[in-house]
């Protein structure tokens, strides 16, 4: 009689070692060797038998598929109503299920032979029991989106008092006209987004932030709020609108006086007079005061010529300059009589209405780039272009009837960054613009990973992606991120607008980290965004391929980011320097006193090693632990810059030793303000759903943030290894809450279905 399982069930104790090692489909020469030597071994079985199971492990003769499964449905059957700890117990189970195979007084010895057959075979029972149970629902399968909170307060709460304009812009961007239907051909689609634009204007949005006797309604809140939210579309569309009506309008409102707000500002708005900011130059850079365009004023006629004196003083990539701009902003060098009196802005023809260049004026195409193509940027060369003396934008500086350099603004350091305070506008709109693109890569990639299913428990049904904990940990912090940035920006454009003289260099400071800080967030967002979504995330329909590209020059334009931030952190340590400067015999004591508080207070055993969940969430100790990384960081670099100068070494040496110094203090300073305004925020929310999801993300933000940073809390001896394990658990667990709130989350940001991908909308293709 042939051996068989059925006819033979003690043979069947070798059925989970057996289905084990074929699962993957691959049975290894060890795992054939340890098996078959084991079978060998074993003197309670016959030579047929011997013979009969080492043929169940032959690589030549795999068992069939049907065998498998028949093996997988006794491995189940045995399980139903039974728990073994291993795969011994198991086997046992499946031999006796029918009758009594193998007798108790048997099972200790086989017991202790089998343990070194799952020895040798590296098995950790209780792991690969728990794959074989049949398991129809798990924790992990039965994790779902749930609204846990009103979805259109949240929106209102992210609004506030901009929603009608959102609204309205959204609206516009949502309609058939502005269907994100890219031209391929780069001509083509910057006529396109020259359209759009026009539709923008003939809205009443390009001129928003004008005066109202010039079309507008005086409202650069609005003004930002319009562009914030034109970034959910086109991100060329958004250049050109801050082109068009930001840098070229603003700089006539900022830089001119009553006598240009009249003659441009309305044309400007309407996009009747397509105009250009002509600032950087191919050689300097983010450094304008290194510019070499000249303009040279002229006694006879009280004109001034425009001149670009060497190649590499061209204007370069400048917005609206290849195609369609008519006029420019320059900024040059006033020359009067041979003396340089510095920095100083003009408007220059360039264009006719024909659309040709006038005489002098010499344009080239940038070409094509990474991204931003609907966006023609040209490079502008200047040959002795004259033009009449009310073109100078004479608001901060004049030439006066006898031909005389005049200044309401004495210091020329102080008129130059003044004037460069126009710039600010721009890097407040451009991270807002960031922002925007961010949360339209969250959107698609966390709807996307709530739909889409990989893997899953033995027996059940495929997981949703965003359910693994890896996955989550890519996404939520980011979208932490997002929400604390987006409180962030609203505080930084609030003090934009309510500005007053004294606040300007500080402001200055805040918005050029702000600017740097988002940018770089968003490029990071999108990245991950990307991967998340695997090769969906790929194929342009599904936007992400725009959205990172066309955000990479962000970390550059207005300023590169680098440069920014070693802005940031040289106005930082400024403060701290004058501070510590004023400081009398009081309060340097107090000052000494407050470090020696810090040192006792949370530097001590307790505090370094508290791993209690209360105080890890608590808001002081957040607040407490990104205020000493500033202050620490701060004070040390004042130190060092202090000991590099006092060696010796050359002042601008020694700035350049410092640098990355100074970017981690304007990280730090960075941090600080965004985690202060997210806790501002919590305070204000009423609505406890709110405030509840709300404290989630900011607990996420917070954590994650001193989790980033932990080396330098480890090293100052602020947090024990203990304490840091905690927090990165926890920053694992919120994520896995934040989850389920995910979808609602980026629901919030009202983001026009027009805008996100058909992996989403479901309008095209399947998850």
């Amino acid at each position: 009689m042939d051996i068989t399982f059925n006819n033979d069930p003690k043979l069947s104790i070798l059925f989970p070692f057996i289905y084990f090692a074929w699962q993957d489909d691959v049975l290894t020469s060890k795992e054939i060797r340890i098996i078959s030597d084991f079978i060998g071994s074993q003197d309670w079985l016959t030579k047929a038998e011997k013979d009969f199971l080492k043929s169940k492990i032959n690589t030549a003769s795999p068992p069939a598929r049907s065998e498998l499964f028949h093996w997988k449905e006794k491995i189940n059957a045995a399980m139903e109503n039974n728990k073994p700890s291993n795969l011994t117990e198991l086997g046992i189970l499946i031999a006796n299920s029918e009758r009594e195979a193998i007798k108790n007084e048997d099972i200790e010895s086989l017991a202790v032979a089998f343990a070194g057959l799952e020895s040798g075979l590296g098995i950790m029972s209780r792991e690969v029991i728990s794959g074989f149970r049949q398991k129809r629902d798990t924790i992990t399968n039965k994790y779902r989106t749930a609204e846990s909170f009103n979805v259109a307060k949240m929106t209102a709460l992210l609004d506030g008092s901009q929603s009608e304009i959102i609204n309205k812009v959204k609206a516009i961007i949502g309609s058939a006209e502005f269907k994100l239907d890219i031209p391929t051909d780069t001509q083509e689609y910057r006529e396109k987004v020259f359209q759009w634009s026009e539709i923008l204007a003939e809205n009443g949005l390009g001129s928003y932030a004008y005066p109202k006797a010039q079309g507008g309604k005086d409202d650069i809140l609005g003004y930002f709020s319009i562009m914030e939210t034109l970034s959910y579309h086109d991100l060329s569309l958004v250049i050109k609108f801050g082109v068009q009506f930001g840098l070229w309008g603003m700089s006539i409102l900022s830089l001119g006086t009553e006598k240009h707000y009249k003659k441009y500002l309305r044309d400007a708005g309407t996009l009747e007079l397509p105009g250009c900011f002509a600032m950087t130059e191919t050689h300097h850079g983010s450094n304008v005061k290194g510019i070499e365009t000249t303009a040279t004023y002229n006694h006879a006629d009280r004109s001034f010529t425009i001149h670009t004196p060497v190649k590499y003083a061209r204007k370069e990539y400048i917005g609206n300059a290849a195609n369609h701009g008519e006029m420019a902003t320059v900024f040059a060098k006033l020359i009067i009589d041979g003396k340089d009196y510095g920095v100083n802005a003009f408007i220059v023809p360039i264009r006719d209405k024909e659309k040709q260049t006038v005489p002098g004026v010499t344009i080239e195409d940038c070409g094509h780039k990474m991204g931003l193509n609907g966006v023609d940027n040209g490079i502008i060369y200047f040959d002795n272009v004259v033009v009449p003396y009310e073109n100078m934008l004479d608001r901060f500086a004049q030439v006066n009837e006898a031909g005389e350099f005049e200044s309401p603004i004495p210091s020329d350091n102080r008129r130059f960054f003044t004037m460069l305070g126009t710039l600010v506008g721009g890097r407040i709109g451009i991270p807002r613009s960031a922002l925007a693109a961010g949360k339209t890569g969250l959107a698609i990639a966390i709807k996307y990973g709530d739909k889409r299913r990989q893997f899953g428990p033995e027996g059940g049904s495929e997981v949703p992606i965003l359910n693994y904990r890896m996955h989550q940990q890519r996404l939520m912090p980011y979208l932490a991120n997002a929400y604390a940035l987006h409180f962030g920006l609203q505080y930084l454009t609030k003090r934009f607008v309510d500005r007053t003289e004294d606040e300007m260099q500080e402001i200055e400071a805040l918005a050029a980290g702000m600017k740097a800080y988002t940018t770089w967030n968003t490029r990071d967002t999108l990245q991950e965004c990307r991967e998340a979504c695997g090769g969906k995330g790929y194929l342009s329909e599904n936007r992400i391929d725009d959205l990172k590209n066309d955000t990479e020059i962000y970390t550059t334009f207005e300023g590169d980011n680098t440069v920014l931030m070693q802005l940031t952190g040289k106005n930082r340590l400024g403060e701290f320097r004058k501070e510590f400067g004023e400081m009398n015999v009081s309060t340097i004591f107090n000052y000494v006193l407050d470090q020696a508080k810090t040192a006792v207070t949370e530097k001590n055993p307790f505090a370094t090693r508290n791993t209690d969940e209360a105080h890890l969430k608590s808001r002081e100790f957040h607040l407490s632990a990104f205020k000493y990384r500033e202050k620490e960081i701060v004070t040390s670099a004042a130190r060092r810059f202090k000991r590099l100068v006092d060696d010796g070494l050359d002042a601008f040496d020694a700035a350049n030793v410092m640098h990355p110094h100074m970017i981690q203090i304007a990280g730090s300073y960075l941090d600080r303000v965004i985690l202060e305004q997210f806790q501002t925020q919590l305070d204000i929310v009423q609505d406890e759903g709110l405030k509840e999801v709300l404290e989630k993300l900011y607990h996420l933000f917070a954590l994650n943030k001193i989790s980033e940073h932990k080396a330098f809390y480890l090293e100052q001896g602020y947090m024990e290894g203990s304490k840091t394990k905690a927090i990165r658990k926890l920053v694992s667990q919120l994520c896995w809450e934040i989850r389920q709130d995910a979808v609602p989350l980026v629901d919030a940001f009202n983001i026009p279905e027009s805008c996100l991908a058909p992996i989403v909308t479901n309008k095209k293709g399947e998850a």
